[in-house]
């Protein structure tokens, strides 16, 4: 058993799909977190301005 692992153990580093994918899955995570951030900060900003503009008309601002 004790062998077994050694050998497994010497193997781990000669496998690099595993490595790869866990990178890209980071990635991926990474521009995710990103791009949530943009679009919050985007929708509020354009929330703010669309409520200038319906106020501005007369309108009520909506929440």
């Amino acid at each position: 058993m004790l062998n077994y692992l050694k050998t497994y153990v010497r193997c781990l580093p000669k496998t690099k799909k595993g490595q790869a994918m866990v990178e890209y899955a980071l990635i991926i995570g990474l521009i995710a977190v990103v791009l949530i951030a943009v679009v919050t900060s985007l929708g509020t900003g354009i929330k703010g301005k669309f409520n200038s503009i319906v106020t501005g008309l007369g309108g009520t601002a909506v929440e």
